[in-house]
């Protein structure tokens, strides 16, 4: 019997995408980085050494300096690299929304008698700002964030620790998320459901039970 729902925060919850695409557009440009392609090369980046933390291969403050390094092309100094990164993140957090969807959303999981988790590889600290910068705080019930995983997501061992931790089983929890790597196969991997929010439409043809907005998560899980 479903008693909790897991949800993705950056890109599930929160626009993180359009942020930072903005933020980094006019970060870059103090650094005479320019062009059309900033924003898709600085994913790009930020991806590759993401990928590393979460694997465990980076601390959270290596991966953005390595990000600062490759992405200016500079040789700075990890007090360098911080300070720079700050200048970024500073507009980063400017630009967070929440998507319209989201709260009620939240909101008709609670209604229903379920428990709302957060689980985001994102870091603790910088995770618990988000939420209550974005009132989105007193809508879930818990949170867990990557710097007490064993593994990000989508390793397995990320959501097998969600699972102890919560004192669940797989039937008991739903996973919930935009990422078809990250949230839908890793939680499938430990026999969660999972539901993939695809507000674009950007994965018709894939077959994973979906979403255009989380209103209509009830529809779909199975309860």
């Amino acid at each position: 019997m479903l008693k909790r729902v897991l949800f993705d925060l950056d890109g599930t919850l929160v626009d993180q995408q359009s942020a930072a695409a903005a933020a980094v557009v006019e970060w870059a440009a103090e650094y005479d980085v320019t062009g059309p392609e900033v924003a898709a090369r600085w994913a790009v980046v930020s991806e590759k050494h993401y990928r590393r933390y979460q694997r465990r291969e980076l601390t959270f403050p290596e991966q953005r300096r390595l990000r600062v390094r490759e992405f200016l092309g500079v040789e700075a100094s990890d007090a360098e690299a911080d300070a720079m990164f700050e200048g970024y993140v500073r507009r980063y957090e400017d630009g967070w929304t929440v998507f319209d969807d989201a709260v009620p959303g939240l909101r008709a999981v609670r209604d229903a008698g379920l428990g709302v988790v957060v689980l985001t590889n994102g870091n603790g600290d910088h995770q618990r700002f988000k939420l209550d910068r974005l009132g989105l705080a007193d809508e879930i019930d818990e949170l867990i964030t990557g710097d007490t995983l064993p593994m990000g997501k989508p390793d397995p061992r990320a959501f097998a620790h969600a699972l102890e931790r919560l004192s669940s089983t797989a039937d008991d929890v739903a996973m919930v998320g935009d990422s078809l790597e990250n949230d839908i196969r890793g939680a499938q991997a430990v026999g969660i459901q999972a539901v993939l929010i695809d507000r674009n439409d950007a994965h018709a043809s894939i077959d994973v039970p979906r979403v255009r907005v989380l209103t209509q998560l009830l529809d779909v899980v199975r309860r």
